[in-house]
């Protein structure tokens, strides 16, 4: 069973620094594209930025240049650098990956349960 588990969210200042992290657990040939999404209340869940396997990166344009994606594919974690945090980037965070599971030819994309990221003074 692969699991994606996330941590790292909690409360933070404007201005100030949080990084999330998101490991894959199971039996796992690969992962491929690995990303962090965005859901704030009322609005639809939004991409944020997306590495690939070789780290490509894209990004939000409503993040560029104050978030930072990364991985370790040796640990199969994904890490989310977020610097000069806004109160418009509290939002629950959850990680996503595209993963061949073991035994499978197949990609499956695999999502986390979410970390609260709030922004406040």
């Amino acid at each position: 069973q692969v699991q994606l588990v996330e941590s790292g969210g909690g409360l933070v200042q404007p201005g100030g620094p949080l990084r999330l992290s998101c490991a894959a657990s199971g039996s796992i040939v690969s992962i491929n594209d690995m990303a962090w999404y965005r859901q704030a209340p009322g609005k639809e869940r939004e991409s944020v930025a997306t590495i690939s396997y070789r780290c490509n990166t894209n990004y939000a344009d409503s993040v560029k240049g104050r978030f930072t994606i990364s991985r370790d594919n040796a640990k199969k974690t994904v890490y989310l650098q977020m610097n000069s945090l806004k109160p418009e980037d509290t939002a629950v965070y959850y990680c996503n990956a595209g993963v061949i599971p073991a035994g499978l030819i197949n990609e499956y994309m695999y999502w986390g349960q979410g970390t609260q990221v709030t922004v406040s003074s």
